[in-house]
């Protein structure tokens, strides 16, 4: 296998996480799931995600907090809306807030999906929270 191919440390480390959460944090509320992760963080990642994970929760009360691949991410009928990767998941020199497929933010034919973050004021929580309004609005038929 060419080098290029190959799983980066920290690639491993996710898919790892993932089998993890899969056997024994099945056990667990996601919310619990999440807390667990939130300690393993540096204070940096911790402190913007704990604010993230407040704002998405206080802006879409119907999303469920658990984990996806040792990150925090926020479902709705079992499939991840949105998440957040800290800038220590892969090394980065910021974090980010994403959103998956399930999320209703298409717009025409090319949109934003991920977001760098690297902190929260009043601009940004607003943009947050506008985007996963957005996300989790009635998805027209054959996208549920």
């Amino acid at each position: 296998m060419a080098k290029s191919d190959a799983f980066s440390q920290e690639e491993k480390d996710a898919m790892k996480a993932r089998a993890k959460e899969a056997r024994e944090f099945k056990k667990l509320s996601g919310e619990e799931q999440i807390r667990i992760k939130l300690q393993e963080l540096s204070e940096e990642d911790r402190s913007l995600a704990m604010e993230v994970h407040n704002l998405v929760l206080e802006t879409a009360p119907q999303l469920k907090p658990k984990t996806w691949y040792g990150m925090p991410a926020y479902y709705l009928d079992d499939q991840v809306i949105c998440f957040f990767q800290p800038a220590g998941q892969f090394k980065s020199r910021y974090a980010s807030f994403g959103f998956q497929e399930a999320a209703n933010l298409d717009d025409g034919q090319f949109w934003p999906t991920s977001f760098a973050i690297t902190g929260l004021n009043e601009k940004t929580r607003n943009q947050i929270a506008g985007l996963v309004k957005k996300a989790v609005r009635q998805r027209p038929p054959g996208q549920e």
